[in-house]
């Protein structure tokens, strides 16, 4: 039976568009991110007219929020139009800083430890006196807390949310891990300080906490480890943090020597050792974790119809 033409060139432009059952990843990713950066660019704008005055600190916790709240919003607008919810994203709220989130902290903790203790042996890193005291200790350590609480769930769910879901559906989840991982580091070449081997490390970070995603099934694990790492580098252990160096911290710790080995101006981030600790931290995690679970059996399944 012959097609009308008219039938025909719909036919074709419904294959450019939509898939077996559902429009396809490049058109949904591309949906997703005009809707992100017309709502950056008019927050941005609010924050510039209202906030001009205000430090440097304020303006960094208000843009974190704003940028959180933006992609969570716009995950959910893509979710109603897809028929899936956050959870599916990576980000179920009813496993909110339960028991995934504290062994990523345990191991984000345990990671920044065992990395300053070889940097220690190997004499480029010194562990330094106590700096603050009585309630200081625990205001700061509360403090940071919050903050990189914040932080991890921004840089985790913007870099391996919905976009990292979408692309996995066109591509497969490893290609689209590596795109996400290479976002991921370049996004903190305007750090402070920041060098290539802190860039590189940043970006096998990623891997690393993808790798936490597909084998938990979502991305509490890494927003603990992210928050821990973080929080130890700058509060507890006072080390700098991807450059950035905030007052506040436990110990007034120091480093010495080539940067390329104590990691310099960029902090333990930058070091050659840090790389070597992410790729046993992966070989652990590989091995603790076998069963695949992210993206969901019915996405892998909706993945390959389309």
């Amino acid at each position: 039976m012959i097609q009308p033409e008219g039938s025909s060139r719909l036919s074709r432009y419904r294959r450019v568009f939509y898939g077996v059952s559902e429009i396809r990843a490049g058109w949904r990713l591309a949906i997703f991110l005009a809707i992100v950066i017309a709502l950056t660019s008019a927050t941005n704008l609010m924050v510039r007219r209202l906030l001009g005055g205000a430090d440097a600190t304020m303006l960094f916790l208000v843009r974190e929020v704003m940028d959180l709240l933006i992609f969570l919003f716009v995950s959910f607008i893509m979710g109603r139009i897809e028929g899936r919810t956050i959870a599916d994203y990576g980000l179920p709220w009813r496993k909110m800083f339960r028991a995934e989130f504290c062994r990523g902290v345990f191991l984000g903790f345990a990671s920044i430890t065992a990395l300053l203790m070889v940097l220690r042996l190997v004499g480029v890193f010194h562990f330094g006196a106590i700096a603050l005291h009585g309630a200081e200790i625990w205001k700061w350590a509360i403090i940071y807390a919050l903050v990189f609480i914040l932080v991890a769930l921004r840089e985790e769910f913007r870099a391996r949310g919905y976009a990292l879901f979408t692309i996995s559906m066109g591509i497969g989840f490893w290609p689209a891990a590596i795109l996400s991982s290479a976002y991921f580091g370049y996004s903190h070449h305007l750090n402070a300080g920041e060098d290539w081997i802190g860039l590189v490390n940043a970006g096998v970070f990623g891997l690393l906490a993808c790798l936490l995603l597909r084998r938990t099934g979502n991305l509490w694990m890494p927003i603990g480890l992210h928050m821990a790492f973080d929080w130890g580098e700058t509060y507890f252990y006072g080390v700098a943090d991807s450059g950035n160096a905030p007052p506040g911290h436990l110990l007034n710790s120091t480093s010495s020597g080539p940067a390329w080995l104590s990691g310099g101006t960029v902090g333990p981030e930058g070091s050659v050792l840090c790389t070597l600790l992410l790729v046993v931290v992966w070989t652990i995690c590989s091995g603790w974790f076998r069963e695949v679970k992210y993206p969901a059996p019915q996405s892998r399944i909706a993945a390959v119809a389309s």
